[in-house]
């Protein structure tokens, strides 16, 4: 069910990187690769089609027809391989408008999506989708208006185009920013302004210090010791002034011990920072606040 059209909540349906980690050391935190859903103003918004979205897909079964927005930051696998497994997609009556950047080939975010559903990867083409779906191809800078919702976007990463996105509704802001590109000594300036103030800052903490620049780092060797602090994330919340920061797309190598004692140590210092686990739900919107309106 869609939430009170005078609502913002957030719900995590996958929070890891790379590659499904399925398994009893991942059971807290979960295993499914990135998809968020946010209900704001009576709207469902998915952002990223990792293998959270197959779950999603199965609770959206019990609501039909539905309909959504959904949202790719990119199109690397982690961020689309749940798309083919999205039975709502399959049934006639559901509809779903469709965004995401034209790839550095040319590729429209329809054919990024179709071509992983050709043989030989996969036996079901994306035309034996029977849902209504619409497929709007946007760029850095683009700005989606529905009705009294919007959606900004910049660019997140050169390299793999990765778009960023900021949802806000009645004065209330979220920012999705994952597979941020991490530059030494700078705060990217795009980043900077689309978190500015947020309710809510989504980032792309994978890696901790040492694991981002030293490739050879082995977090099940440094379990116990935990580095100091994912200090790219709270430097950019702290810089943008935002309320409360959740650390997602978590690194495959990172097990549920881990990530325990590096939560409990950067909330140490800044309590308003929480690491993203499946399933958890956050209003953004005050309760008193929604009542009010």
């Amino acid at each position: 069910m869609i939430s009170s059209p005078r609502e913002f909540t957030v719900r995590f349906w996958g929070v890891r990187g790379s590659i499904p980690t399925p398994g009893i050391e991942t059971v807290r935190y979960g295993g499914n690769t990135a998809c968020v859903e946010m209900e704001v103003g009576g709207k469902r918004l998915i952002f990223d089609g990792g293998t959270g979205l197959r779950v999603l897909g199965k609770q959206m079964l019990q609501e039909l027809p539905v309909k959504g927005h959904i949202f790719f930051t990119h199109t690397h696998w982690d961020r689309i391989q749940g798309f083919p497994f999205f039975m709502p997609a399959f049934i006639e009556g559901n509809q779903f408008d469709i965004y995401g950047a034209v790839g550095q080939n040319g590729a429209s975010i329809k054919q990024r999506l179709s071509d992983q559903m050709l043989r030989p990867n996969f036996p079901i083409p994306l035309k034996m989708m029977q849902a209504n779906l619409q497929f709007h191809d946007i760029a850095p800078g683009s700005v989606i208006t529905l009705d009294d919702v919007v959606i900004e976007t910049v660019a997140l990463h050169r390299s793999n185009q990765a778009l960023g996105y900021r949802i806000t509704w009645n004065g209330y802001s979220v920012v999705y920013a994952t597979d941020t590109e991490h530059l030494l000594n700078q705060i990217d300036p795009g980043l900077l302004y689309l978190a500015h103030q947020a309710d809510l800052l989504i980032y792309d903490t994978a890696y901790t210090e040492h694991s981002y620049y030293h490739s050879s780092y082995n977090a099940e060797a440094a379990v116990g010791q935990p580095p100091a602090a994912w200090k790219a994330g709270i430097e950019v919340a702290l810089a943008a002034e935002v309320k409360q920061t959740v650390m997602f797309h978590h690194d495959p190598g990172h097990e549920d011990d881990f990530l325990d004692q590096v939560e409990a140590e950067v909330q140490a210092a800044f309590p308003n920072v929480r690491l993203a686990r499946e399933g958890m739900v956050l209003s953004v919107v005050p309760q008193q606040a929604s009542k009010s309106n």
